[in-house]
């Protein structure tokens, strides 16, 4: 199994950016995904997951309104459109599968 974040950055509050996980090593089209993030000195907490067709998402309410996951499985990539960016986003973006592989993150930093 193989999880590759990228897309984050340095982006003032209120921008936006989208963030990618190419998945490979397993049938992505089979499984839940679900993105998490961790600041520093803070536990890795739930962000959004989506259903294996896209049917269903949730969403951490600290994100709801703000953030959408979207997965295109023929890619075998899961986004996370990130709009309205707070300095409290700031983090290292991870995205997981079912059995918690983990890649190595990107970072979002929120500042002005």
């Amino acid at each position: 199994v193989q999880l590759v974040e990228s897309g984050g950055g340095l982006v003032q509050p209120g921008g936006s950016l989208t963030l990618s996980c190419a998945a490979s090593g397993f049938t992505f089209s089979s499984y839940i995904m679900s993105w998490y993030r961790q600041a520093p000195g803070k536990a890795r907490v739930f962000v959004a997951s989506i259903t294996q067709v896209g049917g269903d998402t949730v969403y951490a309410d600290f994100v709801k309104g703000r953030f959408t996951i979207s997965r295109d499985n023929a890619q075998r990539t899961v986004y996370l459109q990130m709009n309205s960016l707070e300095p409290e986003d700031t983090a290292m973006y991870y995205c997981t599968d079912p059995y918690r592989n983990w890649g190595r993150g990107t970072q979002v930093t929120v500042s002005s």
